[in-house]
């Protein structure tokens, strides 16, 4: 690993940490180095709060502060150029007349999008591109799509039996993964900015869609109900966490609580997705039914799709799991008795 790529993947290390806290932002982490040493670290933690470049700078110690113009920046995402909820990064660094700046990507906000390094360049700071841009890609892959296709990052997930069965026969509820893994897929929920049920789901499994297992923040929960005919009873409705239910009666908010009109005579996926760009929710986990989850696969809108699979359950009767195209997993763990797979579109 040369230089660059070792500084980077610290940035890199550093942003994740932002998981869960930033969206729609991106996750950036900054790294300022002098002669081969770290004299300062930062990352955006807080969606509204500082940026990475600003958290770096100030994280300088006040010893090293007259080595800040000659240090060179490492950050994971090109710098902006804008003043959104904060200022814009590009200014600092120039003010803090650093010379060089490594850059792993390019911003795909249209604010953004080059502006940062132009304006950087413009100003006589040495700037490099493209430093690990494949991980740094993959780490905002959220924001990434979300700029680039208008539309969340989209996760399916579902648990199976070993003879491919989501749910029983009888309606009755069916506890398929264990309890690790449980706590695995509460620290998916954690990483994504909402997550979604459909009617039937809703009802019969009355889930809290939180990730009470982890750590917070849980995710906004969604769900279909297009008649409204759910009971306010269910854990979906008890106002502690945001819902929006999307239904085809009205629209209407209440604390927590917003009803999102939808129309029966267009496709639904499109109208979810669309719904969700224009209220910046940049990703969604779908956790059920069969019906809403196949929907996704028919329509061709998904990212991922995470599977878990109780090797040892077999249940004869039940509810066939979702069908798609795929080739084999790009990943594989097995916790105890559940085998969990992970497919990219």
């Amino acid at each position: 690993m040369n230089v660059h790529s070792k500084y980077m993947s610290r940035c890199i290390q550093l942003a994740q940490q932002g998981a869960g806290f930033v969206a729609p932002n991106p996750m950036v982490g900054a790294v300022l180095v002098y002669e081969e040493k770290i004299i300062g670290e930062g990352y955006h933690q807080q969606y509204g709060g500082p940026h990475a470049e600003v958290n770096c700078i100030e994280s300088v110690k006040e010893e090293d502060k007259n080595l800040i113009p000659n240090s060179t920046l490492y950050v994971s995402l090109e710098p902006c150029a804008h003043f959104g909820k904060t200022p814009p990064c590009s200014d600092l660094i120039i003010r803090n007349k650093i010379h060089k700046v490594i850059i792993g990507c390019r911003d795909p906000f249209k604010e953004v999008d080059g502006k940062g390094i132009e304006k950087l360049r413009s100003a006589g700071v040495e700037v490099e591109l493209g430093v690990l841009e494949n991980e740094c890609r993959e780490l905002n892959k959220r924001f990434f799509i979300f700029h680039t296709e208008h539309r969340p990052y989209i996760i399916l997930k579902w648990a199976q039996t070993a003879d491919d069965k989501i749910a029983s026969a009888t309606n009755e509820r069916l506890l398929i993964s264990n309890e690790y893994t449980n706590r695995l897929v509460h620290k998916w929920r954690s990483e994504e900015a909402s997550i979604i049920v459909g009617t039937n789901t809703a009802l019969l499994d009355d889930p809290e869609l939180t990730n009470r297992y982890w750590s917070p923040p849980s995710p906004v929960r969604l769900v279909v109900d297009m008649d409204l005919s759910l009971p306010r009873s269910l854990k979906l409705f008890d106002q502690k966490n945001k819902t929006i239910v999307f239904n085809a009666v009205k629209q209407d908010e209440l604390e927590n609580l917003l009803y999102y009109h939808v129309t029966t005579d267009v496709s639904l996926v499109h109208q979810l997705l669309n719904a969700l760009y224009q209220l910046k929710i940049s990703s969604v986990l779908v956790e059920g039914g069969a019906k809403l989850l196949q929907s996704f696969i028919d329509e061709e809108l998904w990212d991922e799709i995470r599977v878990i699979k109780n090797e040892e359950l077999i249940i004869n009767n039940g509810l066939q799991t979702p069908l798609f195209n795929s080739a084999n997993p790009v990943s594989q763990i097995k916790i105890e008795s559940d085998t969990v797979s992970t497919y990219y579109h």
